[in-house]
């Protein structure tokens, strides 16, 4: 299936299908990372590799907590970062991680570029790889367009999924790993996380979940109004809830989802008013979880419609850490995903 030549996927259906056709991730014959796509059929050892090579770049220097390492791993490489879909955080963070090890890095104006004069994206790709380009980070607004380059288009550029429509936001569900992974008092078995926002049209919450049921986590509660719940949830292994107050009971991890401006309004959420009234995370919710709860959001955060700022910027609350984290966690999936590709190549 040519998923770029499909229209990005709306209803839970085409979604289900699209989730069958992307259940196995690029991967060496040894089972390594070659591209990195999305956390949905890797392996929870594969998943804690992620984990344990990025918090290896995370120490302690100068009593500076969190400072990151810089290595040399991706010294001679070339990383192209390919955004067709805006973002700031993330397209930094990406540009941040591969010059820490050591890679010349290639940022795209996709508004000027070939594939706005008519050239086809195929073309384009393979303009760049001949450029001498080992890694692809690619932002799309189709759901499947990593999936789609790494099979059919540039399977010798090592791809990375910087979020893919609806469908995925795989380096995003490993930052939130590390960052449960180092900062909850509990191992990921003991743990109950709560999912909270549009759980429908959020690629954050789908990687989460999937990054979550791997690693073995106790529970995993979504919370959302009706609208703002895909059909079938339930499939995923989790327990849905409408009511945040008794979503958050005895919660280890409250991790809030961003609403989109154009859900406002509309017939799936009347205001931002009622939205905060019923599901914005406050002291008084927090304090329904356990005391050490943690408080994650993967911003951009929406003060007053999905947090509070006594608790975005209280002491449970983890957010900037998770920014941090983000740059470990793309060091590692890309030098990983590098290490996969350099085998591959040898072997072929």
């Amino acid at each position: 299936m040519n998923i770029l030549n499909t229209q990005t996927l709306s209803n839970e259906a085409l979604q289900s299908k699209l989730d069958q056709a992307m259940a196995k991730p690029e991967l060496t014959a040894a089972g390594d990372l070659r591209h990195f796509i999305g956390v949905e059929g890797l392996s929870k050892t594969q998943l804690m590799a992620i984990i344990e090579k990025a918090n290896g770049y995370l120490t302690d220097n100068a009593g500076r907590p969190n400072s990151i390492r810089n290595s040399d791993e991706l010294e001679g490489c070339t990383v192209m970062n390919l955004f067709f879909e805006n973002s700031t955080r993330t397209r930094t963070t990406f540009d941040v991680a591969a010059k820490r090890l050591g890679a010349s890095v290639i940022s795209i104006d996709i508004a000027k570029s070939s594939t706005q004069k008519g050239e086809s994206l195929r073309d384009t790709l393979w303009n760049l790889e001949a450029m001498t380009a080992d890694i692809f980070v690619v932002r799309h607004s189709s759901s499947g367009a990593a999936h789609f380059m790494a099979t059919e288009v540039t399977p010798n550029i090592a791809i990375i999924n910087g979020g893919d429509g609806w469908h995925a936001h795989p380096t995003q569900a490993m930052l939130d790993m590390l960052t449960i992974y180092r900062e909850a008092p509990r191992p990921f078995e003991e743990l109950t996380v709560a999912i909270i926002g549009d759980i429908k049209h959020s690629r954050v919450a789908r990687s989460d979940i999937a990054a979550l049921k791997t690693l073995g986590v106790k529970e995993i509660r979504v919370v959302a109004p009706k609208t703002l719940l895909p059909k079938g949830i339930e499939r995923y292994g989790v327990s849905v809830y409408n009511d945040l107050d008794s979503a958050v009971v005895d919660c280890d991890v409250i991790i809030g989802l961003r609403i989109q401006n154009e859900r406002i309004g509309s017939p799936l959420l009347p205001s931002t008013s009622e939205y905060f009234k019923a599901y914005g995370i406050t002291t008084e919710r927090l304090a329904l979880a356990k005391p050490d709860a943690l408080v994650m959001h993967p911003g951009p955060m929406n003060r007053g419609v999905e947090i509070s700022s006594a608790v975005a910027d209280g002491e449970q609350s983890v957010i900037l850490k998770q920014v941090n984290n983000g740059i470990a966690v793309r060091m590692a999936v890309l030098a990983l995903a590098m290490q996969g590709q350099r085998a591959a190549r040898s072997a072929s």
